[in-house]
């Protein structure tokens, strides 16, 4: 009979203990509005780059800039009207190039940056860059106005292009090599 009464006492507080697991809360609850916090900064920043590139257009009257869909502005400096190739995909764009302040500053130039060999869409490069050289001829010119978003963005290169600071960069094909592999 003892070990009845144990046993039922045993199977009683086991019965007792099983109950709905609770939902453990975080000691310290806060909602993340991070993404929408810093989305309202960014687009001030975006507008008053806008305005100063508008302004640096306007300055420059007797040029013609044409506006990418990539988020930039160009104009040809000297432009290949003959049927040429432009670099795809693994090509090798030899260039020279510079990049200028929206004051008409050099920041680096040619001879500081020397001739790039650049592995279209295979290496990195500025962002507005790496779409625009795939627009571009053998021999051809084109000053390329670019927002910070599309060039060094919120964190500059960390020596002469601060953060969210907007860039000019002049930039001359020289050769393209092709890819062997894009002729198959």
């Amino acid at each position: 009979m003892k070990t009845r009464l144990t046993l039922f006492l045993i199977s009683l507080i086991f019965l007792a203990s099983c109950k709905e697991p609770e939902v453990r809360r975080p000691v310290s609850y806060s909602k993340s509005h991070t993404l929408v916090a810093t989305i309202d900064p960014l687009k001030k920043v975006n507008s008053i780059e806008e305005r100063k590139i508008e302004e640096y257009i306007k300055r420059d009257s007797t040029a013609t800039y044409l506006v990418s869909p990539n988020g930039y502005w160009y104009q040809y400096l000297n432009k290949v009207d003959q049927e040429s190739n432009t670099p795809k995909k693994g090509d090798i764009a030899e260039l020279s190039y510079e990049i200028l302040d929206l004051n008409n500053q050099i920041i680096y130039s040619k001879e500081e940056l020397g001739v790039k060999e650049y592995k279209v869409d295979k290496e990195d490069f500025i962002p507005a860059l790496q779409q625009g050289i795939k627009t571009m001829k053998k021999g051809e010119t084109i000053k390329f106005v670019i927002p910070s978003y599309s060039a060094f963005g919120v964190v500059g290169d960390n020596n002469k292009i601060g953060i969210n600071e907007s860039i000019i960069s002049i930039v001359t094909i020289i050769n393209i090599k092709e890819n062997p592999e894009n002729e198959n």
